[in-house]
């Protein structure tokens, strides 16, 4: 709330699952439709609110997005039989009916990053089996849905890991956020640790960024009974794109079944992600998708501020999307700078319409607090919060 995570705005409501936040406007007019982003559930919210000239939280606002974001609760043992469905439910679904109540938009934009996308994916053909229109447009940051090739993190996930993960989870009711991040760091290591060591020690240069590190080392516990569902049904068995695989609520659930408009930007040095197999999980929508494939990994190539001028992004533009990763790739066109300026054409391109802007101080909601919310400054350490 200091240094990181300081772009204005309040929390306007919140379940035992997690707090929502809207941010207060800063242009004249907003767009009609709210934007709705759903960060993983293993990671604080904040890598998208960093500072304010990497805040993609921030430039959503100054484009005219009325942004609302859900903030998780750091889980303990009383949330360890809160399910997937749970985060469904009263994660996505609960935001949507806050957001209809505050704005009067049955309809959102929504955007999911990483596990928060394969979420939002999730919940997307639960509403689709239920014929709820509630999400006019959706956007994957990073995103799998078909798990057949996982990249890197396949090494850490076979049987004998996963029942001894769960053997530990069931025993305390939830997964040490550390223990993730940990798995992380070492995926990242030439990264985050490594070029640390390096920069600091051995070359005497500046120190990695603080906003990133201390993102890093604040990881999130996972409640027992989701993580299980997700690494089984997901990672192991890749139920996720079997029509009928999974259930949510007794709801056989159809990726298939999709049918707005789907925006997926991945990362081309992305190891947590990899960008074929994302690509792979696109090609499975029947509705029509943009793939963008951004420079970088799996952080630095979506938190990529237009000010910044880095990395550039590869476009296709084939009106469906090649069989393979490699022939898309082959038709693919470079653009210089950031995918933020592509993605906002995209989305306005669906629908420009606006409005008055939306005081979250003002609303029907009460607000609760003040961004960046209590939720987000549990440390699993619980040493000193931001």
């Amino acid at each position: 709330g200091k240094n990181v995570a300081t772009t204005p705005g309040k929390v306007v409501f919140e379940t035992e699952m997690m707090q929502l936040l809207q941010y207060t406007p800063s242009t004249d007019k907003v767009l009609k439709k709210p934007l709705l982003i759903v960060p993983p559930w293993i990671n604080k919210f904040y890598i998208l609110d960093l500072r304010e000239k990497n805040s993609y939280i921030k430039w959503c606002v100054d484009q005219g997005h009325t942004v609302f974001v859900i903030s998780w609760v750091n889980p303990d043992e009383r949330l360890a039989a809160k399910s997937f469905d749970a985060y469904v439910k009263e994660g996505v679904l609960a935001a949507l009916d806050a957001i209809e109540q505050q704005t009067g938009e049955k309809e959102v934009n929504a955007a999911g990053y990483c596990l928060g996308g394969t979420l939002l994916a999730t919940t997307l053909a639960y509403l689709a089996a239920k014929r709820q229109k509630r999400i006019a447009s959706a956007t994957f940051f990073t995103t799998m849905t078909d798990f057949t090739d996982p990249g890197e993190l396949g090494v850490f996930i076979d049987e004998g890991q996963v029942s001894s993960l769960e053997k530990k989870m069931f025993e305390r009711g939830y997964l040490e956020g550390s223990e993730m991040a940990g798995t992380f760091s070492m995926l990242r290591a030439n990264d985050l640790i490594w070029s640390f060591v390096v920069n600091n020690y051995l070359l005497g240069k500046d120190p990695f960024p603080f906003d990133l590190l201390y993102w890093n080392s604040d990881s999130t516990r996972m409640p027992a009974t989701m993580h299980s569902f997700y690494l089984r049904n997901m990672y192991m068995e890749n139920r996720l794109i079997e029509p009928g695989g999974i259930e949510i609520d007794g709801t056989p659930i159809d990726l298939t079944k999709i049918k707005v408009p789907c925006y997926f930007i991945s990362a081309i040095e992305d190891h947590i992600a990899p960008w074929k197999s994302t690509y792979m999980g696109a090609r499975r929508f029947t509705a029509p998708v943009r793939f963008v494939l951004g420079g970088s990994g799996h952080i630095a190539g979506i938190v990529n501020p237009p000010a910044a001028n880095k990395y550039g992004y590869w476009v296709n533009p084939a009106a469906k999307l090649p069989e393979t990763a490699e022939a898309w790739f082959e038709g693919a066109q470079q653009n210089a700078g950031s995918w933020w300026t592509d993605w906002q054409a995209w989305v306005t391109g669906h629908d420009a319409t606006q409005v008055e802007p939306r005081d979250p101080a003002k609303g029907k909601l009460k607000a609760l607090e003040d961004a960046p919310g209590s939720f987000v400054k549990a440390r699993v350490d619980a040493k000193a919060t931001a």
